[in-house]
Protein backbone atom coordinates (compact mmCIF):
# COMPACT_ATOMS: atom_id res chain seq x y z
CA UNK A 1 0.00 0.00 0.00
CA UNK A 2 2.81 2.42 0.85
CA UNK A 3 4.47 1.62 -2.48
CA UNK A 4 1.19 2.40 -4.25
CA UNK A 5 0.85 5.65 -2.32
CA UNK A 6 4.39 6.76 -3.21
CA UNK A 7 3.83 5.92 -6.88
CA UNK A 8 0.53 7.81 -6.91
CA UNK A 9 2.22 10.84 -5.37
CA UNK A 10 5.01 10.76 -7.94
CA UNK A 11 2.59 10.74 -10.87
CA UNK A 12 0.43 13.43 -9.28
CA UNK A 13 3.46 15.64 -8.76
CA UNK A 14 4.68 15.19 -12.31
CA UNK A 15 1.21 15.88 -13.66
CA UNK A 16 0.98 19.05 -11.57
CA UNK A 17 4.33 20.31 -12.81
CA UNK A 18 3.47 19.56 -16.43
CA UNK A 19 0.05 21.22 -16.19
CA UNK A 20 1.51 24.27 -14.52
CA UNK A 21 4.12 24.66 -17.24
CA UNK A 22 1.51 24.30 -19.99
CA UNK A 23 -0.71 26.84 -18.24
CA UNK A 24 2.09 29.39 -18.13
CA UNK A 25 3.04 28.81 -21.75
CA UNK A 26 -0.58 29.12 -22.89
CA UNK A 27 -0.87 32.46 -21.15
CA UNK A 28 2.50 33.67 -22.33
CA UNK A 29 3.82 33.79 -18.79
CA UNK A 30 1.93 37.03 -18.26
CA UNK A 31 1.75 38.53 -14.80
CA UNK A 32 -1.66 38.17 -13.23
CA UNK A 33 -1.95 41.71 -11.87
CA UNK A 34 -5.71 41.76 -12.30
CA UNK A 35 -6.33 38.72 -10.09
CA UNK A 36 -8.02 39.69 -6.82
CA UNK A 37 -6.30 38.79 -3.56
CA UNK A 38 -7.45 35.42 -2.20
CA UNK A 39 -6.81 35.49 1.51
CA UNK A 40 -8.57 32.26 2.57
CA UNK A 41 -7.84 28.68 1.62
CA UNK A 42 -9.09 25.17 2.36
CA UNK A 43 -6.96 22.10 1.69
CA UNK A 44 -6.46 18.45 2.46
CA UNK A 45 -3.80 15.81 1.96
CA UNK A 46 -4.21 13.20 -0.75
CA UNK A 47 -4.28 10.62 2.08
CA UNK A 48 -7.89 11.70 2.65
CA UNK A 49 -8.79 10.06 -0.68
CA UNK A 50 -7.07 6.72 0.02
CA UNK A 51 -9.32 5.32 2.75
CA UNK A 52 -10.10 2.02 1.10
CA UNK A 53 -8.58 -1.43 0.85
CA UNK A 54 -7.94 -4.01 3.52
CA UNK A 55 -9.38 -2.88 6.84
CA UNK A 56 -6.45 -4.28 8.79
CA UNK A 57 -4.08 -1.71 7.27
CA UNK A 58 -6.58 1.07 6.48
CA UNK A 59 -5.53 4.17 8.39
CA UNK A 60 -8.85 6.03 7.89
CA UNK A 61 -6.83 9.21 7.50
CA UNK A 62 -8.85 12.44 7.23
CA UNK A 63 -7.15 15.82 7.39
CA UNK A 64 -8.31 19.37 6.59
CA UNK A 65 -6.67 22.78 6.73
CA UNK A 66 -8.23 26.25 6.78
CA UNK A 67 -5.70 28.99 6.04
CA UNK A 68 -5.54 32.77 6.10
CA UNK A 69 -2.93 34.73 4.15
CA UNK A 70 -1.46 37.31 6.51
CA UNK A 71 0.89 38.69 3.84
CA UNK A 72 1.73 37.60 0.27
CA UNK A 73 4.37 35.29 1.79
CA UNK A 74 2.88 34.24 5.15
CA UNK A 75 -0.10 31.97 5.75
CA UNK A 76 -1.48 30.93 9.13
CA UNK A 77 -3.94 28.09 9.45
CA UNK A 78 -5.95 25.64 11.53
CA UNK A 79 -5.47 21.90 11.02
CA UNK A 80 -8.03 19.22 11.91
CA UNK A 81 -6.93 15.61 11.53
CA UNK A 82 -7.75 12.06 12.56
CA UNK A 83 -6.24 8.69 11.68
CA UNK A 84 -5.90 5.10 12.89
CA UNK A 85 -2.49 3.50 13.37
CA UNK A 86 -1.98 -0.23 13.00
CA UNK A 87 1.79 0.05 13.62
CA UNK A 88 4.15 2.57 15.28
CA UNK A 89 4.50 5.88 13.45
CA UNK A 90 8.27 5.78 13.95
CA UNK A 91 8.76 2.74 11.70
CA UNK A 92 11.37 3.57 9.01
CA UNK A 93 10.07 3.55 5.45
CA UNK A 94 11.84 0.30 4.59
CA UNK A 95 10.07 -1.41 7.49
CA UNK A 96 6.71 0.04 6.51
CA UNK A 97 7.06 -1.32 2.98
CA UNK A 98 7.53 -4.85 4.35
CA UNK A 99 4.12 -4.86 6.08
CA UNK A 100 5.61 -7.25 8.63
CA UNK A 101 2.83 -8.12 11.09
CA UNK A 102 5.47 -8.62 13.77
CA UNK A 103 5.65 -4.81 13.86
CA UNK A 104 1.89 -4.32 14.16
CA UNK A 105 0.16 -3.14 17.31
CA UNK A 106 -1.97 -5.61 19.29
CA UNK A 107 -5.00 -3.63 18.16
CA UNK A 108 -5.44 -0.11 16.77
CA UNK A 109 -4.61 3.43 17.86
CA UNK A 110 -6.93 6.33 16.96
CA UNK A 111 -5.35 9.81 17.08
CA UNK A 112 -7.40 12.99 16.59
CA UNK A 113 -6.66 16.66 17.13
CA UNK A 114 -6.92 20.33 16.21
CA UNK A 115 -3.76 22.37 15.74
CA UNK A 116 -2.09 25.31 13.99
CA UNK A 117 0.00 25.65 10.83
CA UNK A 118 2.35 28.29 9.46
CA UNK A 119 3.67 28.53 5.91
CA UNK A 120 6.36 30.89 4.58
CA UNK A 121 7.00 31.37 0.86
CA UNK A 122 10.76 31.39 0.27
CA UNK A 123 11.24 31.87 -3.45
CA UNK A 124 8.58 31.83 -6.17
CA UNK A 125 6.50 28.74 -5.24
CA UNK A 126 9.07 27.21 -2.87
CA UNK A 127 7.83 27.18 0.72
CA UNK A 128 8.66 25.98 4.22
CA UNK A 129 5.98 25.17 6.78
CA UNK A 130 5.51 23.92 10.32
CA UNK A 131 2.44 22.24 11.84
CA UNK A 132 1.69 21.61 15.52
CA UNK A 133 -1.12 19.19 16.32
CA UNK A 134 -2.07 18.25 19.91
CA UNK A 135 -3.85 14.88 19.74
CA UNK A 136 -6.08 12.77 21.92
CA UNK A 137 -5.31 9.05 21.64
CA UNK A 138 -7.70 6.12 21.97
CA UNK A 139 -6.34 2.58 22.21
CA UNK A 140 -8.40 -0.36 20.93
CA UNK A 141 -7.38 -3.99 21.51
CA UNK A 142 -7.76 -6.90 19.07
CA UNK A 143 -11.32 -7.45 20.33
CA UNK A 144 -12.31 -3.87 19.42
CA UNK A 145 -12.51 -2.96 23.11
CA UNK A 146 -11.26 0.41 24.32
CA UNK A 147 -8.36 -0.08 26.73
CA UNK A 148 -7.07 3.44 27.33
CA UNK A 149 -6.63 7.10 26.41
CA UNK A 150 -3.56 9.27 26.07
CA UNK A 151 -2.12 12.48 24.67
CA UNK A 152 0.41 13.14 21.91
CA UNK A 153 1.99 16.39 20.75
CA UNK A 154 2.60 15.82 17.04
CA UNK A 155 4.67 18.27 14.97
CA UNK A 156 5.77 18.25 11.34
CA UNK A 157 8.17 20.34 9.25
CA UNK A 158 7.62 20.75 5.50
CA UNK A 159 9.50 21.80 2.39
CA UNK A 160 7.56 21.91 -0.86
CA UNK A 161 6.41 23.83 -3.91
CA UNK A 162 3.11 25.67 -4.47
CA UNK A 163 1.54 25.25 -7.93
CA UNK A 164 -1.56 27.37 -8.57
CA UNK A 165 -4.14 27.09 -11.35
CA UNK A 166 -7.26 28.88 -12.60
CA UNK A 167 -6.20 32.35 -11.43
CA UNK A 168 -5.00 31.02 -8.06
CA UNK A 169 -8.31 29.37 -7.24
CA UNK A 170 -6.89 25.83 -7.09
CA UNK A 171 -3.45 24.71 -5.93
CA UNK A 172 -1.28 21.63 -5.45
CA UNK A 173 1.61 21.45 -2.99
CA UNK A 174 3.91 18.45 -3.44
CA UNK A 175 6.23 18.33 -0.45
CA UNK A 176 8.53 16.39 1.82
CA UNK A 177 8.07 16.56 5.58
CA UNK A 178 9.59 15.28 8.80
CA UNK A 179 7.54 14.42 11.89
CA UNK A 180 8.49 14.60 15.55
CA UNK A 181 6.32 13.89 18.61
CA UNK A 182 8.14 14.94 21.82
CA UNK A 183 5.17 14.21 24.10
CA UNK A 184 3.38 10.84 24.10
CA UNK A 185 1.59 9.87 27.32
CA UNK A 186 -0.43 7.02 28.86
CA UNK A 187 0.51 4.34 26.35
CA UNK A 188 -0.69 0.85 27.37
CA UNK A 189 2.18 -1.55 28.01
CA UNK A 190 1.42 -3.81 25.04
CA UNK A 191 1.53 -0.83 22.65
CA UNK A 192 4.54 0.71 24.39
CA UNK A 193 6.54 -2.46 23.75
CA UNK A 194 6.15 -1.82 20.02
CA UNK A 195 6.76 1.94 20.21
CA UNK A 196 10.05 1.71 22.09
CA UNK A 197 11.60 -0.32 19.27
CA UNK A 198 11.57 2.78 17.06
CA UNK A 199 12.28 6.51 17.14
CA UNK A 200 9.82 9.24 18.09
CA UNK A 201 10.37 10.87 14.69
CA UNK A 202 9.97 9.99 11.02
CA UNK A 203 12.06 11.62 8.30
CA UNK A 204 11.33 12.61 4.71
CA UNK A 205 7.78 11.48 4.05
CA UNK A 206 6.42 12.52 0.62
CA UNK A 207 3.00 14.16 0.60
CA UNK A 208 0.67 16.16 -1.61
CA UNK A 209 -1.76 18.85 -0.44
CA UNK A 210 -4.73 19.77 -2.63
CA UNK A 211 -6.53 23.04 -1.97
CA UNK A 212 -8.72 25.92 -3.11
CA UNK A 213 -8.34 29.63 -2.39
CA UNK A 214 -11.06 32.25 -2.14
Amino acid sequence: MKRLISTTLLFATLAAMTFCQEFKETNGGAARDGVPARKFSVSTTYYSFLNFGEEKTNTHHYEFHVGYKLTPKDRLGIKVATWKMFAPMGLPMQEQLKFDENNFYPGRLRESGIGVTYQRMLWKGLFAAAEVLPQLKTYIDINDEKIGNGFKLYTSYHLGYHFSFFKDRVYLEPQIHCQYWPVNTNTPQAFKEEDIKWNNYFLFEPNLYIGVSF
